[in-house]
């Protein structure tokens, strides 16, 4: 039976707690914008001397897919801060599956980087920096996919972490190298041949070269998309669900759930 009651409950209060954290969400919104403006204006002047295309334009689908990332990945936070407030215990010993948990705070986390893209593709269309799409539902399937594998990529470093230092610590060092290799600011095709391969093994890849699908289709050759529809979409549902199989198996082990009571009620 699935808890529809305890899904609306945990995905509204991560809305609710989005909603009051307006700095947070303020600087997701900066973020993007300093590298479009700033860095891609930089960058493109280049290319186009060179008759390359609008690097700024090949930048969108990136950008878009930063915010997905760092909004969602945020997001997963809250399941480290539960843990240490003691809420988790509360949601422990409710009557579902554990399991339950896990895919309901990946898909409130989900949520809330969909609201930060949402957002952003409203201030890039004011801006004239995003017109209309190429396949309007090509890119709400990339926007969700994406931001349901940025969201279990989270959860999986949330379930690891025991403290919200050591949750900090993992995120910085995963978000950084996830976003510079994964195709958003240059083609996957001109990198040299050790980072071709990490890239091609990076999840996130997958998710920015659908949107670049969906959005700059018709962009020069040297800016096109790296990889077929096919594959992008193949390729993030899978990584999705071993990211959320292995992120439901460590949090419903018996011995973690243990050690998680007993440091509970060693602080009571």
């Amino acid at each position: 039976m699935i808890p529809w009651r305890a899904i609306r409950a945990i995905i509204s209060r991560d809305l609710t707690r989005m909603l009051r954290q307006r700095g947070r969400l303020l600087s997701s919104m900066i973020r993007p914008m300093i590298w479009l403006l700033i860095i891609g204006t930089g960058f493109g002047t280049v290319l186009e001397q060179f008759g390359r295309g609008s690097y700024q334009q090949f930048m969108v689908p990136g950008i878009l897919c930063m915010v997905l990332l760092f909004g969602s990945v945020l997001a997963s936070l809250s399941l480290v801060y539960d843990k240490e407030s003691g809420v988790m215990r509360m949601l422990v010993i409710a009557p579902f599956p554990h399991y339950w948990i896990i895919l309901t705070r990946i898909l409130g986390a989900a949520v809330v980087g969909l609201c930060h893209a949402l957002l952003l593709i409203v201030i890039l269309a004011a801006i004239g920096y995003l017109g209309i799409p190429h396949s309007i539902p090509l890119l709400i399937i990339g926007l969700i996919t994406t931001a349901l594998l940025s969201a279990a990529l989270g959860a999986l470093i949330a379930v690891y972490s025991r403290t919200l230092e050591n949750f900090a610590v993992v995120m910085n060092l995963f978000i950084f190298p996830t976003f510079f290799l994964s195709g958003a600011l240059y083609p996957v095709d001109h990198l040299p041949p050790l980072l071709q391969w990490i890239t091609r093994g990076n999840p996130f890849s997958y998710g920015v070269d659908l949107l670049k699908h969906a959005i700059n289709p018709g962009l020069p050759p040297a800016l096109a998309p790296d990889f077929s529809i096919g594959l992008d979409l193949t390729l993030l549902i899978l990584w999705t669900l071993v990211a959320l199989t292995v992120s439901c198996l460590r949090f419903s082990r018996p011995v973690a759930l243990e050690r998680l009571a007993a440091r509970l009620a060693t602080r009571r």
